[in-house]
C-alpha cells in the first residue's frame, strides 16, 4: 500500500550460545512474516547469540559463526528488510552491530555507539565508526547510526536502544537526517516501573522526531544470573503506539503495524521547528550515505494498524481528563476575552440544539468563575418558520435551570416584512427563505449586545465550518465562538460530561434530551411543530465527515486514502455507496466554502485540528478541486 511500511518487531526464545538453533528460531520467524506481507523486520540486539553471554563474545569462533548465520539468513529474507543483532570482529576491534539482510545479501552493518547498559558491553565491545567512509566486513559496509536504508519509498536508520535514549539521541538526529523509521534493537532488562518508563520514552522521541520507531527487547532464555529481560516488542508512531507484543512470554513475542510514512512526512513539513532544526543539523553539511535497498513486495489490505472511527472524541482512561482540558480551554478563552475587553455581556441564540447548548454552558461556567452573575448572559430564542416544539421546549428549560436572561423574540413577522422588501415569494422555500431568518436572528444578536453594551457569543462548531453549512453572515458570524474548533462527533461528549459533571440535576435533565435529539437548521416551514428537517438527511453522518476532516487535516490524506480508511474504519457501519456518496460531498463543499472560512470570528483552538485561516488552514477562495475529485469514485 502506497505510503505505508508494514513492519515488525520480534522478540523469539533464546538459546544461550546457541548460534544454530538462534538461526533456525529466527529463520522460521522470517518465513511467518513473509506470509504477513511485513516489508521490515527488526529482532532484538545479539539475537543471535544471546546479550548476556559475556567474554565467549569475544572468541573468533562466535563471530565468524554469527557471520555465517547472517549470510544464510539473508538468503531467507527475500525483498523484506530484516535486522538482526550480532558481535562482528574488524581486526583488534569488537563491534556490536545490527546487520541489515535483505536478497541474499547484507546490505550494511551499524555498530553501536553507547556502551555501559545493563549488560555492561562496555567490557568487551569497542563504540562504532561514526558515519561513511567507515570499514568495510567484506561486502558489507559498518558504519555508525549516520547510515540510511531506502526500502521503496520509505527511509529508515538502525539505532540501538541504548543509543536512541542517550542524551545525544541519535533517533532524533537520524531523523533530522531524512529517516522516516527507526528501527531500534535494544538489550536492556527489566525493572519494576522500566516499562512504563521506557515506553513514554519512545513515545516522546517519536513524537519529537515525528518518526516511527520500531522497538524488540530480549526475553526468556537470557541468562538471570543479575538481570531478567520481559521480550517487549512495541511499534510507534509520531508518539502513539501502533502494536506491542507481550511481555515475559515463553514463546517470544511479535508486534506487526503499519506506519503510514506519508503522514510523519506530512507532519515535518507542518512542523517549522523541525524544518529549522533540520537545516541546522551537522548532517546537512556531510549527508549521510543512503544504502538503496530492493523494493518491497506491496501488501495486502486491511491495514495492520487501530483506525479511530471517532478520532475527535477522547476515549479510555484518560478521556473525562480530556474533557475537562477541552472545556477548560474553552472557558479560559472566554474569560480572558471578557476581561481584555472589560465586558460582563453577553448574547446568544439559544435553539434547543447542541451547539448553543455547549456554547451557553461554557459561557455559564465563564461568568461563574469571573464571579459575574449569569443574568449578564443574556439568552435570547428566536422561534422562526421551523421551530419545532421539543426544541424550543428545551431551550426554555435550559435558560431556567441556568439562571440566565431569558429572552425571546419572534422572528417571523420581522422576517415576512423582509421577504415582501426583497420581492421573495414565502411559499418558495428555497435558500433565500432559509438564510433570510438566519441573518435577522444574527441582526437581533448584533442588536441587542449593542444594546446591553456586551458582545455576541458564537455557537457554530467546526464539522459546520468545514462543510460551510451555516449562513454567510448570519449563524457564521459573532464576536467570538468558544466552539470553533470543537466538531459535532465531540461536541456531544462535551455537552453529556459538562451537564453530568458541572452543572445540577436540572441541567443534566434537559440536556438529556437535547443530547437524544436529531441535529437540524429548523428553517422549513414545521406546522405539526414535530422535527421535520434533519441535518443529517442533507449532509450525511456526521461521523463520517469528521472523519474525513481529521484525516485530511492530520495527514495529508488525498479522497483515494480517505476512502480506504473510511471503508475500514467503518466496515459494517456503511457500506462502500454511502462512504463515496459522503467523501464525494465533503470534497465538493469543503474545497468550495473557503470565502467563509476566511472571515470567521477568534476562538480558541483546542485540538490538533482547526480551520483558523490565521494559524491553522490556508487556502484560496477561488481554487479549483479538479485534481482532488479526480480521486473520487464513479
Amino acid at each position: 500500500m502506497k505510503g505505508y511500511l508494514r513492519t515488525a518487531a520480534v522478540s523469539l526464545p533464546m538459546h544461550l550460545g546457541d548460534i544454530a538453533a538462534n538461526e533456525t528460531e529466527i529463520g522460521i520467524a522470517i518465513e511467518a512474516l513473509r506470509m504477513q506481507g511485513v516489508q521490515l523486520a527488526v529482532f532484538p540486539e545479539l539475537c543471535l547469540t544471546g546479550a548476556t553471554l559475556g567474554d565467549l563474545l569475544l572468541q573468533p569462533i562466535v563471530t565468524e559463526a554469527c557471520m555465517e548465520a547472517a549470510r544464510r539468513l539473508a538468503e531467507k529474507a527475500g525483498d523484506m528488510a530484516v535486522v538482526i543483532g550480532l558481535p562482528v570482529q574488524q581486526g583488534d576491534r569488537l563491534e556490536n552491530c545490527a546487520a541489515v539482510l535483505q536478497a541474499g545479501r547484507i546490505e550494511g552493518l551499524v555498530s553501536k555507539q553507547q556502551l555501559g547498559g545493563s549488560t555492561g558491553d562496555d567490557r568487551f565491545f569497542t563504540p562504532g565508526s561514526m558515519p561513511a567512509p567507515g570499514p568495510r566486513m567484506g561486502d558489507a559496509p559498518v558504519a555508525g547510526p549516520g547510515r540510511l536504508f531506502k526500502l521503496g519509498d520509505c527511509t529508515f536508520a538502525v539505532v540501538f536502544g541504548t543509543d536512541a535514549a542517550s542524551p545525544l539521541a541519535l533517533g532524533s538526529a537520524a531523523a533530522l537526517s531524512g529517516a522516516d523509521v527507526i528501527v531500534c534493537p535494544d538489550a536492556s532488562c527489566a525493572l519494576a516501573g522500566g516499562h512504563q518508563a521506557r515506553l513514554h520514552q519512545l513515545e516522546s522521541l517519536s513524537a519529537a522526531a515525528h518518526a516511527g520507531y520500531v522497538y524488540a527487547c530480549p526475553g526468556f532464555g537470557e541468562s538471570t544470573a543479575d538481570l531478567v529481560f520481559d521480550g517487549w516488542c512495541g511499534i510507534l508512531e509520531n508518539g502513539k503506539l501502533l502494536a506491542e507484543g507481550g511481555r515475559f512470554a515463553l514463546t517470544g513475542s511479535t508486534a506487526v503495524a503499519d506506519i503510514d510514512v506519508e503522514r510523519l512526512r506530512f507532519k515535518r513539513q507542518r512542523d517549522t521547528a523541525f524544518r529549522r532544526l533540520r537545516q541546522g543539523h551537522p548532517m546537512r553539511r556531510h549527508p549521510a550515505e543512503v544504502i538503496a535497498l530492493n523494493d518491497p513486495i506491496p501488501f495486502r489490505l486491511p491495514l495492520r494498524r487501530p483506525i479511530d472511527p471517532m478520532p475527535f472524541l477522547p476515549q479510555g482512561k484518560d478521556a473525562d481528563a480530556r474533557m475537562l482540558e477541552i472545556i477548560n480551554i474553552q472557558t479560559t478563552g472566554l474569560m480572558t476575552r471578557l476581561k481584555a475587553i472589560r465586558c460582563k455581556d453577553i448574547t446568544i441564540g439559544i435553539s434547543g440544539g447542541l451547539d448553543s447548548t455547549m456554547a451557553v454552558l461554557i459561557a455559564a461556567r465563564a461568568f461563574d468563575q469571573l464571579k459575574l452573575s449569569r443574568k449578564g448572559i443574556h439568552a435570547i430564542t428566536m422561534p422562526g418558520m421551523g421551530t419545532g416544539k421539543r426544541t424550543k421546549s428545551n431551550a426554555d428549560k435550559l435558560m431556567e435551570a441556568l439562571g440566565v436572561d431569558a429572552i425571546e423574540i419572534d422572528i417571523k413577522p420581522a422576517v415576512l416584512q423582509h421577504f415582501r422588501d426583497i420581492g421573495h415569494d414565502e411559499g418558495c422555500h428555497d435558500t433565500t427563505y432559509e438564510n433570510c431568518q438566519a441573518r435577522e436572528r444574527t441582526q437581533i444578536l448584533m442588536d441587542y449586545a449593542n444594546r446591553v453594551n456586551g458582545i455576541v457569543l458564537g455557537t457554530g462548531d467546526m464539522s459546520e465550518e468545514a462543510l460551510g453549512f451555516c449562513t454567510y453572515n448570519g449563524d457564521h458570524m459573532s464576536m467570538y465562538n468558544p466552539n470553533c474548533t470543537v466538531p459535532k462527533t465531540l461536541m456531544r461528549g462535551l455537552v453529556k460530561y459538562l451537564s453530568e459533571n458541572c452543572f445540577d440535576e436540572a441541567v443534566r435533565l434537559v440536556c438529556a434530551d437535547i443530547l437524544a435529539t436529531p441535529v437540524s437548521p429548523e428553517l422549513l416551514p414545521n406546522i405539526t411543530g414535530e422535527l421535520t428537517q434533519r441535518t443529517e438527511d442533507i449532509l450525511g453522518d456526521y461521523a463520517l465527515h469528521d472523519f474525513f476532516l481529521y484525516h485530511q487535516q492530520s495527514s495529508g490524506a488525498s479522497p483515494e486514502k480517505l476512502r480506504m480508511l473510511a471503508l475500514q474504519a467503518f466496515d459494517g457501519v456503511y457500506s462502500e455507496d454511502v462512504v463515496d456518496q459522503q467523501l464525494a460531498t465533503f470534497i465538493k463543499k469543503f474545497y468550495t466554502q473557503q470565502f467563509k472560512r476566511n472571515c470567521v470570528p477568534d476562538g480558541p483552538k483546542v485540538g490538533s485540528v482547526g480551520l483558523s485561516p490565521r494559524g491553522d488552514w490556508q487556502m484560496p477562495s477561488d481554487m479549483v478541486s479538479a485534481l482532488w475529485k479526480s480521486q473520487l469514485k464513479g
